[in-house]
């Protein structure tokens, strides 16, 4: 099967994909992009896992509050990103290396984006946090997902002979009435 071959069923899965991943990202932009009225700002924080021990010394369920918060928050891209690109016959570690680099931009841009919001700071840990939770995402979920659809496909595939290997085809079609070309 060839990449982008399948018909209507790959085109409606992309399109769900890229709307999903759509939605998800507006909805992103509005948690982390809006100005906040705070009282007091804490400093910027460009040194890692520096707050992330400090959300450790708050006591165990504050921590895992904390960080999971940062880590659920991008980890649907993991996900809907190789949905939206739609492939099936995909090198699994090249999947994960596309989504967690795209992931980490996004969540890069997302930083520096804070930068120029009242009330929002950049923090390091953030992106650290959110690019680990896009990769477990995709790990924990894209590799059995393709495989199930794989098996899901290969009923109505035929699979293309290897090189070397020659398979009958059966005679050549003809046209009756078209003459032979002078």
């Amino acid at each position: 099967m060839r990449q982008g071959s399948g018909g209507q069923a790959v085109i409606r899965f992309r399109a769900a994909g890229v709307s999903l991943l759509l939605a998800h990202l507006l909805l992103v932009g509005w948690l982390t992009l809006r100005p906040l009225d705070v009282p007091w700002m804490t400093a910027a924080n460009f040194s890692p896992f520096a707050g992330i021990r400090a959300d450790m010394s708050l006591g165990p369920a504050a921590a895992a509050h904390r960080i999971g918060k940062e880590l659920l928050l991008l980890a649907p891209l993991g996900v809907l990103l190789p949905m939206a690109g739609g492939r099936l016959f995909v090198s699994p570690w090249a999947s994960l290396a596309r989504t967690v680099a795209a992931g980490a931009l996004i969540s890069l841009g997302i930083e520096l984006g804070q930068t120029g919001v009242p009330g929002q700071v950049v923090d390091v840990d953030s992106l650290i946090l959110n690019t680990i939770g896009v990769a477990l995402a995709h790990a924990l979920f894209v590799p059995a997902c393709r495989a199930r659809l794989r098996r899901r496909t290969q009923d109505g595939i035929r699979v293309l002979p290897r090189a070397g290997r020659e398979v009958p085809q059966g005679s050549t079609p003809t046209i009756s009435g078209v003459g032979i070309a002078p």
